[in-house]
């Protein structure tokens, strides 16, 4: 008797673990580029491209020859146009790639961030300008990132404080670091939604204990009415600290969850936190 699964299993190229790796390993890719053209010019693109091709395809059925072979001679220098349409987003993807974490570590190791992050942190507190730094760790902070204005810079004090500077357009929100780079500023957290912080801290410091809440990231505040320096990590936060002390936490000196508890001069939500 005919069977015709039998044919197909024949005509099917067989499963190895080879075909499996390659079939994931493309898939995974095409899962980055629709992330990446997500929200993006890119996407009105692709779709008016999708329009020209079953376009392509009812001249053809249609026999319409006319257009068929105008849309014909245009198919060559269709990759050329596609390179210079997405060019930035060419770019950017290369970049993300040439950034990921492992490449990070051999550009600037953890010392060399935490200079950057000290020296910034010191100024804006000698100044008494607020600030809300988010150093991303194992946990993903890409939600976060999106909400915000991309800076995608190299890190570095200056640019901290120039972004944290009064008036600034950029100076309200987090900002937000990945590896030795400045991802986005202006940057919307969540609130944590513990009643003792929401009475004994202003809106930054809730800010940093919300993100820490949802995340391994390590949070960095200045207060703008005192000029203190506060760390957020693992959902809590120690408040006045010393230099020294958030040197350790950003050198990874800190491992295991500190023993965090409020001090006297707590930090009242006034208006540096409004």
């Amino acid at each position: 008797m005919w069977n015709p699964f039998h044919d197909l299993a024949i005509q099917l190229p067989r499963l190895t673990a080879t075909a499996v790796i390659d079939i994931l390993c493309v898939a995974f890719l095409i899962y980055q580029f629709f992330v990446i053209i997500r929200g993006r010019r890119a996407v009105h693109i692709l779709v008016g491209l999708g329009v020209v091709g079953v376009v392509y395809e009812v001249a053809v059925r249609s026999r319409l020859e006319l257009l068929r072979t105008l849309l014909e001679n245009l198919v060559p220098y269709t990759a050329f146009a596609l390179i210079v349409v997405f060019q930035s987003e060419i770019r950017r993807v290369l970049a993300r790639l040439g950034r990921s974490r492992l490449a990070r570590l051999g550009e600037m190791d953890r010392r060399k961030v935490a200079d950057e992050i000290l020296l910034a942190v010191n100024q804006l507190s000698r100044q008494k300008t607020g600030a809300l730094i988010v150093i991303e760790r194992q946990i993903g902070l890409r939600t976060f990132i999106e909400s915000g204005v991309a800076i995608d810079g190299r890190l570095s004090s200056n640019l901290l404080c120039a972004i944290f500077h009064p008036g600034g357009a950029l100076h309200d929100g987090a900002v937000i670091i990945q590896g030795d780079y400045i991802s986005a500023a202006a940057c919307f957290l969540p609130l944590t939604t513990n009643q003792a912080a929401l009475s004994a801290r202003g809106t930054r410091h809730r800010a940093a204990i919300g993100v820490t809440e949802e995340s391994d990231a390590l949070v960095v505040v200045v207060s703008e009415e005192t000029g203190g320096i506060s760390v957020a990590v693992h959902g809590d936060v120690e408040l006045d600290i010393s230099p020294h002390r958030l040197e350790q936490y950003l050198t990874g000196r800190i491992e295991q969850r500190a023993q965090i508890s409020d001090r006297a001069s707590s930090v009242p939500a006034g208006k540096e936190e409004a």
